[in-house]
């Protein structure tokens, strides 16, 4: 078969992170029956895959992908593949993966993402890592079963048309590798809160690890179960949460030992808090900006350090902003083209991996050019990764095919981000577009 381009580099990974053995295991977990064919597990998941990595990421261009040769070394040994008649119709592809096991997607997830550190030497307990930890949201198709799951959003005049999820994600600070995110409504009678989400999502996290997140998060109730799983916390807190914690007005700049005990107003109205709970910690208090722009800076932490490594730890949470943005639009999250809860959970976790990956080829590349991985951009890495794919594939010897891998995580090395040396001139705004089409309106007699 003729070669694709697009994921020699990436499939490599894949297929170190993600054995035969260890597949076969997790499919008799998920008592999902074996069977020979060309759209067996291991490619059904490695198609999925390049679907959220290609600009299109439709289910034509997954079977063209396979059909280029995308994924010849994981194909199982039928008679379509012997006499290469596999079809370009993207039927069996599609009931493939609707066949596939939600409960696999999450095992192989978790394989990837475990395996992806070990490689990367993300794993010493002495160095406890840090996780950049927020929120977001995502939009879905109109269907009746993910409408009825994930409620649109409403006002007093209407129904919106789109059903939204709510979403909280984990990422390392230093290579940006995604754990397992959390997600629930974000509107109707079940809706869920950022603050559960992220308790959820904190569990996965080994102990001594330490969380960073903004004011959204500067609440007792993620402090206290963070405390209670061996976990330390740098949360920005509120103005009026400070001075309340604090005891009084904050003048001026310090840093305070200060013991955060629970209110009737804590845990959340589903009140999920003891009542005598309290966090000892330390609270920093400094004043940023120059002039007339000057504002107070409040965090809560738990760790030992001084408090400039405090603060510059926390001066680096706005990467978790660039990473949802390659997820949400490089890996295209922002709108999900399902249209039931299984194939969305199945996709999510999927695009998790695609993420994944991508991180490694850029940590790869910094660390043989000595720069820092987030000195890289995400998609011009992932563009090099697609470009690279038909000179490497005419490789046949190893001293070679190591030769030219190696020039790609040079070439990677090379895609580093603009350093600006001045702040921008204008405030940040969304330009106005006048509307091409009329609103649709619901039929007479018909509400939404």
């Amino acid at each position: 078969m003729i070669t694709s381009p697009g994921c020699s580099n990436l499939l490599i990974l894949y297929q170190q992170t993600l054995s035969i053995g260890a597949l076969k295991y997790f499919q008799q977990q998920a008592k999902l029956k074996i069977r020979r064919g060309v759209f067996c597990a291991q490619v059904v998941l490695w198609l999925m895959i390049l679907q959220r990595l290609h600009a299109g990421g439709t289910l034509s261009v997954a079977v063209q992908l396979l059909l280029q040769g995308a994924a010849d070394p994981l194909l199982q040994s039928c008679r379509r593949v012997r006499k290469r008649e596999i079809s370009a119709r993207t039927g069996g592809y599609c009931q493939a993966r609707q066949k596939l096991p939600a409960l696999l997607c999450r095992q192989v997830t978790l394989e990837i993402t475990a395996k992806l550190r070990h490689l990367l030497g993300l794993v010493d307990p002495a160095a406890p890592r840090s996780y950049l930890l927020d929120g977001s949201s995502l939009e879905l198709e109109p269907s009746r079963e993910l409408a009825a799951l994930y409620p649109p959003a409403r006002n007093q005049f209407a129904v919106s048309h789109w059903p939204v999820l709510k979403m909280v994600v984990l990422h390392d600070l230093e290579s940006g590798l995604a754990e397992v995110p959390q997600w629930g409504p974000m509107y109707g009678a079940e809706a869920v809160s950022e603050q559960q989400l992220a308790v959820r999502a904190m569990s996965q996290l080994p102990a001594a690890s330490v969380i960073v997140g903004d004011r959204n998060f500067g609440v007792l109730w993620v402090a206290y179960e963070a405390h209670q799983r061996s976990l330390g916390v740098v949360i920005r807190l509120t103005d009026v949460r400070a001075r309340k914690l604090m005891g009084g007005p904050i003048s001026c700049p310090g840093d305070s030992s200060v013991e955060w005990k629970a209110t009737r107003w804590d845990g959340g109205k589903h009140r999920s808090l003891p009542a005598d709970a309290s966090v000892s910690g330390r609270l920093i208090a400094i004043q940023l900006g120059r002039g007339r722009s000057k504002e107070w800076l409040y965090l809560f932490t738990t760790i030992a350090g001084s408090m400039e490594s405090i603060i510059e730890l926390y001066g680096r949470r706005w990467n978790i902003e660039t990473d949802l943005r390659s997820l949400k639009r490089t890996v295209r999250l922002h709108h999900m083209s399902v249209k039931s809860q299984d194939l969305l959970e199945k996709e999510l976790l999927m695009a998790v991996c695609a993420y994944n990956l991508v991180r490694t080829v850029m940590c790869l590349a910094g660390r043989r050019k000595n720069i820092h991985p987030r000195q890289l951009s995400f998609a011009m890495v992932l563009n090099v990764v697609d470009c690279a794919w038909p000179k490497l594939a005419a490789v046949t010897d190893t001293a070679d095919f190591t030769c030219q891998f190696n020039r790609i995580l040079d070439i990677s090395a090379q895609c580093t981000l603009p350093k600006r040396k001045t702040r921008r001139a204008y405030p940040r705004a969304i330009w106005r577009h006048e509307p091409g089409f009329p609103q649709r309106k619901a039929p007479p007699g018909k509400t939404k």
